[in-house]
């Protein structure tokens, strides 16, 4: 690669990676209105996990056919697309959706589009970087995950500011502007791989790839683990711990922004000692420490260890997940093989809140919903080490 090629690829990745942060902040508003959702409409647990969960599913079922289009018509055309779409319901839940459940659950499965923004950005960088340094690449822009923080640290203080509609027209406002610099700015990398089969064809060949299903189900578990703690540790940390709302929301936080930091690391690691050693040590970790905190040991300092330790892990697992990608799956099938993936690893977070409050409501306790993360991990290990080892 050039000096000037590199410096291009730099910008091209700066410029993802704000995208996918954008869209991630908007994805992830209705996550820190639940409690307050919850109070303002008198719903149930099961009610509130459900008004989070929505737009994770329909933004993890949409990147199988968006990471499709952006093989075929690149990230130049779809991430101005998919963030100026993503205005409509922002909008929507901000002046006119907060009124009753169903209003906010049709405004949350159209919020579900700003998740679709992730299988745009994988196939998008990839194709920028040369296979050596596409670990680091992709895991610098799985970062913008980290928008979800963005919503977490500001949403509940803009609604105290500036009321109801305040964090989603700022959002809206911020979606524009970079759908119009992205359009103007972004470029697709020169010699790119563009399939000629039909979206369906090329989906069907995708499915039948041994990566594909590997690598869904160890994102399902890593990014999966992700989202679920991002959108549901809240609502755990209030009702397990007794803390305020702004307490919870600022240690969801947290946990967000490790995660964030350590999806780089992930992709770097792979890069120099192999992304199968990483996600078999990050794994391990998870199990670990999902077991010791389904004993609900004190926050202060076990819970708190434990629960940070999952965050650096899940988010290393997560960068490492698309070095793999990177590695194996075929140039012209890597938006529809991310698609696929970033579905089973978003599906993977809808899960844990249902379940986690279904337990809550027969049990009274989160315990056994922290074994099930626990054994799941540690499944994740055996895998790793068989399958994916064998095809890595």
């Amino acid at each position: 690669m050039t000096e000037t090629g590199g410096r291009q690829a730099m910008l091209m990745l700066s410029l993802a990676t704000v995208g996918f942060a954008v869209n991630f902040w908007a994805w992830a508003l209705l996550s820190p209105l639940g409690p307050r959702f919850k109070e303002l409409l008198g719903l149930s647990a099961p009610q509130q996990a459900l008004l989070v969960a929505v737009p994770v599913i329909v933004g993890s079922l949409g990147r199988i056919p968006v990471g499709a289009l952006t093989d075929r018509y690149g990230g130049r055309v779809m991430f101005p697309l998919v963030s100026a779409v993503t205005i409509v319901p922002v909008l929507f839940i901000g002046l006119a959706g907060q009124t009753s459940f169903a209003a906010l659950l049709a405004g949350g499965f159209f919020l579900g589009i700003a998740g679709t923004a992730f299988a745009v950005g994988v196939p998008f960088v990839n194709a920028w970087f040369p296979p050596q340094r596409r670990g680091l690449a992709v895991g610098i822009f799985g970062a913008g995950m980290g928008g979800t923080a963005v919503s977490a640290l500001t949403t509940v203080g803009l609604v105290e500011w500036g009321g109801a509609a305040a964090p989603f027209v700022i959002t809206a406002v911020v979606l524009a502007i970079y759908a119009v610099v992205s359009w103007l700015v972004l470029r697709d990398a020169p010699g790119r791989s563009i399939p000629g089969q039909p979206l369906m064809t090329r989906l069907a060949a995708t499915a039948r790839l041994p990566i594909t299903w590997q690598a869904c189900l160890l994102y399902a578990v890593a990014f999966g683990g992700y989202v679920a703690f991002s959108v549901y540790l809240p609502a755990y940390l209030q009702t397990g711990y007794g803390l305020e709302q702004a307490d919870a929301a600022y240690r969801m936080a947290g946990f967000v922004v490790l995660a964030v930091l350590m999806r780089p690391l992930g992709g770097w690691l792979s890069d120099r000692i192999g992304p199968v050693r990483v996600l078999a040590g990050v794994f391990a970790v998870v199990a670990v420490m999902a077991a010791i905190q389904a004993l609900t040991p004190p926050l202060l300092p076990v819970g708190t260890v434990a629960f940070l330790s999952m965050a650096a892990a899940l988010g290393a697992g997560s960068g490492a997940t698309f070095a793999l990608v990177a590695q194996v799956a075929p140039a012209d099938k890597v938006g529809s093989v991310t698609g696929l993936v970033g579905a089973a690893g978003g599906l993977g977070g809808f899960v844990p809140p249902l379940v986690m409050g279904f337990i809550y409501g027969r049990l009274g306790s989160y315990g056994l919903g922290l074994a099930l993360l626990a054994v799941t991990a540690a499944l994740a290990v055996v895998l790793t080490l068989t399958a994916v080892r064998a095809h890595a």
